[in-house]
């Protein structure tokens, strides 16, 4: 993966997250994943910065579920 990139795809987000695709996307579309930016009408990226705060136990909102 490219350190300069702020965003990665989905599939990368499910990689970096131990999960699979399919329950990525799902966790995306119902809000549940950190860091989801929508772009156009489609397209799903995700902040590398919100997934790595996932990662360390910083993110709050995730921690409260």
């Amino acid at each position: 993966m490219d350190d300069k990139k702020q965003t990665v795809t989905v599939e990368e987000a499910a990689s970096l997250l131990g999960i699979g695709r399919n329950l990525a996307y799902l966790l995306a579309r119902r809000g549940k994943l950190p860091g989801v930016i929508k772009l156009g009408e489609k397209r799903l990226v995700v902040s590398k910065s919100a997934i790595e705060k996932l990662l360390q136990g910083k993110d709050d909102e995730t921690a409260k579920h």
